[in-house]
């Protein structure tokens, strides 16, 4: 697994975010793109046409950013920094536009429909000929104005877009109309208005809906808490959030956000954290539970210590993951890039070649002109520079609020190659919390073998040792000194109680300590196994003792979660250090195929690799420190957020809620997503390939080619707003 997140965590390498200002379609962005990888110190720039957004990696050691920025405005664009208050900046400046847009098409709808209606019914009037004239000027220069600007900015740069397009063929509409105003030659004074209209419609729209799109971050912003109460010295302050430092005391009561991330210190309450894991239970919390920002005290008083703050809270890290995401470049998009690249140069080519042949063979230079004016206007490339991003900005936002976060754009294709699914069994799809099922003993009393077991097992913090000391104390045992404890890596513990060295471990460990197992302890453990618990032998003095049954039960969901990953095509394994009888088990009630057991921690990068080596693409769900490894080697990884932070940083994706049934709802969610960018480029490629001979061979009118290619970009982009609408479904 390899993400631009961690590329950028490696040493000297830093990670950045800018805004471009001047992007108007895809071919923008990829030349942008271009140029910052070329500049000194980035090692890899994506720039994403639907965010308006750059992430740059670079070596921190040479950050030549004011360089970047002269190179950038060069094009003739203007790159800025992202700061923390850049959502609110970049919201307002999309209101701005969005009215700019507005005005623009009240000017030029009307005019255009005027100037349609005298050039369709009074044609042939002098008066309406020059009164169409007199309307085309606002419209070409005022509500156009836009397109204009940017072209010539472009020309001053030596480059072209899709607004050179726009300019071209309206300015060769308008040119030869004013011409032929004078000679009495046919008039395209409508072609020229109406195509700028619908043209500003088209951009209306897109704004609006790309803007809908990118709303996620927004809201996630939103859901923070403005203002905390403060304790000191046992008084309140409301003070705005930004002024809380860690180690401080909060109060949050009932109805309230919790202003930062920290852990309890007073109360009790029931706190929704649906913003955060997507589960909309309220988790009860108590003295020393951690409480994340943003969750919503639902009843109950609590004092809180902030331990951390700012950037640092859960929710601003969701928040960067998302942005990340969403600046992200899936593969799929590099052939997008590589023809929006060329597209505007190849378009322009094809426009003067459909003029020069139309006059030449066809003899027929006004027709050529109205067929080089519909190939300018009906290419367009922002459906292409849309397909992608769009669909990963809502696809990556709508997984945010399900309380799955995907760490890039890449994995979201990698979805679709999976075809197994590797189940860490303890705490993943079992509860994690072992429980004692029975003790067998041989010649000692089960009491003693209990004891004598827990107090060896007391300097271990592994699931089955809590198991095993919590049974002793609950029964009221009480646990002898230990001295010389030691860990036997991957088969269990040694240690000296009562003057004794006691074993307790697996079966490799009576091997190991040359521990005789009696017969009927061997036969118990078999039974033990055979009902899916975990056999664990207690031995000394040469001898086994005792077998202590200990059972981790399956989730509820885990059934249902491989039942359904099976409806989805895929094959399920379990990956486990308990014994195979065990392991098998366990796997049989949860229905899976495959079962990877006797499994040292170390060892499970390994077993990963080995189904890879059989030509499995291998999704691993964990979490657990020990599966950080294999979580980085397969091709991707899932994390249950209740696990460990290094687990989660290890993974492609985090299942906030700590649900096994998010394993299903991400990679329906990202085969989703896919399928929603590849209909977008197949219906972006599919319109271009079609309409463009069309309107070289004369067949689509410059207006009706306008409209079309509006319609397309609109199109595309609501399209991916669809997936705002994907849901947890009921397996």
């Amino acid at each position: 697994m390899t993400t631009s997140e961690q590329t950028a965590r490696s040493e000297g390498v830093d990670r950045r975010e800018f805004s471009v200002e001047g992007m108007t379609c895809a071919s923008c962005a990829v030349r942008v793109q271009k140029t910052l990888n070329k500049q000194l110190g980035v090692t890899e720039a994506q720039v994403n046409f639907a965010t308006g957004n750059a992430w740059v990696t670079y070596q921190a050691d040479h950050a030549t950013v004011d360089q970047w920025q002269a190179a950038v405005d060069g094009l003739g664009y203007h790159l800025e920094p992202v700061t923390a208050e850049q959502p609110a900046l970049e919201s307002n400046e999309t209101e701005q536009a969005n009215r700019g847009w507005v005005w623009r098409i009240v000017l030029a709808w009307p005019l255009g429909l005027a100037i349609f209606a005298l050039t369709m019914f009074f044609g042939e009037h002098p008066w309406a000929r020059w009164a169409a004239f007199a309307a085309a000027v606002p419209v070409q220069f005022v509500a156009g104005w836009p397109f204009l600007v940017v072209a010539a900015e472009r020309a001053r740069a030596l480059s072209a877009n899709m607004d050179t397009l726009i300019a071209l063929g309206t300015l060769t509409a308008f040119a030869y109309s004013t011409v032929e105003l004078f000679t009495g030659g046919p008039l395209y004074f409508d072609t020229a208005a109406m195509i700028i209209a619908f043209l500003l419609l088209g951009r209306y729209f897109e704004a609006r809906s790309t803007s809908r799109a990118s709303q996620a971050i927004n809201t996630l912003l939103e859901m923070g808490a403005k203002h905390a109460r403060l304790v000191v010295d046992g008084a309140e302050q409301d003070v705005p959030v930004e002024r809380v430092r860690i180690g401080d005391v909060v109060r949050v009561r009932p109805g309230e956000k919790i202003p930062v991330d920290g852990d309890v210190v007073d109360g009790r309450a029931a706190v929704d954290e649906s913003m955060l894991t997507g589960e909309s239970v309220p988790v009860d919390k108590t003295t020393g539970a951690p409480v994340a920002g943003a969750t919503i005290n639902t009843d109950g008083l609590l004092t809180v210590c902030a331990t951390a703050v700012g950037a640092d809270t859960a929710l601003a890290q969701i928040v960067r993951l998302v942005k990340e995401a969403q600046g992200g470049q899936a593969p799929v998009q590099r052939l997008t890039d590589r023809v929006s690249a060329v597209f505007v140069p190849v378009v322009i080519g094809i426009a003067v070649v459909t003029f020069a042949a139309w006059s030449l063979i066809a003899g027929d230079p006004t027709a050529g002109t109205v067929a080089a004016v519909a190939v300018l206007i009906i290419a367009c490339p922002c459906a292409l520079g849309l397909a992608t991003p769009t669909a990963i900005m809502v696809g990556t936002g709508r997984a945010a609020h399900l309380g799955i976060l995907v760490k890039g754009a890449q994995v979201l294709e990698g979805s679709k190659k999976i075809t197994t699914v590797v189940f860490d069994k303890t705490g993943t799809l079992t509860r994690g919390q072992m429980r004692l099922a029975e003790v067998a003993t041989s010649d000692s009393a089960d009491v003693e073998v209990l004891r004598r077991a827990a107090a060896a097992e007391s300097g271990s913090e592994h699931p089955v040792a809590a198991a095993i000391t919590t049974a002793a104390r609950e029964r009221g045992l009480v646990l002898p000194e230990v001295a010389e404890f030691s860990s036997v890596a991957g088969h269990g513990v040694r240690a000296e109680v009562d003057g004794t060295t006691v074993h307790v471990g697996r079966r490799e460990l009576l091997d190991q300590q040359q521990l005789h197992l009696p017969e009927q302890l061997a036969a118990r453990a078999a039974d033990m196994e055979a009902q899916g618990h975990t056999a664990v032998y207690v031995g000394w003095d040469g001898h086994v003792h005792g077998v202590v049954g200990v059972a981790d039960t399956l989730k509820d969901e885990a059934a249902d979660v491989v039942r359904h990953l099976h409806d989805m095509g895929l094959q399920v394994g379990m990956i486990t250090g308990d014994n195979q009888q065990t392991a098998e088990a366990i796997a049989a009630q949860a229905g899976i195929d495959r079962v990877l057991a006797e499994v040292l921690p170390a060892d499970k990068v390994t077993e990963v690799r080995r189904l890879q080596d059989e030509g499995h693409t291998v999704a691993m769900v964990g979490d657990g420190v020990n599966d950080a490894p294999a979580l980085v080697q397969a091709n991707f990884g899932i994390a249950i957020g209740t696990g460990t932070d290094v687990a989660i940083e290890s993974s492609d994706i985090t299942l906030m809620s700590g649900q096994l049934d998010g394993v299903t709802h991400a990679i329906q969610l990202s085969r989703t997503t896919l399928r929603t960018i590849y209909e977008n480029l197949g219906w972006a490629f599919g319109y271009n390939i079609a309409a463009i001979p069309l309107a070289a061979l004369g067949l689509l009118n410059p207006i009706i080619a306008a409209a079309a290619m509006a319609f397309s970009s609109v199109s595309v982009v609501t399209n991916s707003l669809r997936l705002r609408r994907f849901a947890r479904q009921a397996h």
